[in-house]
């Protein structure tokens, strides 16, 4: 019997807005937003290389990631 990983596919912000620091942003990964849920690790990185591809990260670079189920 052969073991299959799953992963789910979200994106968040790496930074936080805080006018006190350098540049108005402080680091700090924000809560993640999922796209999809229980794909295989090629599918998931496809899934996060065609989200980064398509969305703007912006000032507080959100960016598209997977992690196993």
């Amino acid at each position: 019997m052969s073991e299959h990983k799953y992963y789910d596919v979200f994106h968040r912000e790496w930074w936080t807005a805080n006018p006190a620091w350098p540049g108005g942003r402080e680091p700090g990964a924000g809560p993640r937003t999922y796209i999809h849920r229980g794909v295989t690790y090629e599918h998931a990185r496809e899934l996060c290389q065609e989200w980064n591809a398509t969305h703007e990260p912006g000032p507080l670079s959100r960016k598209a990631e997977f992690e196993e189920a």
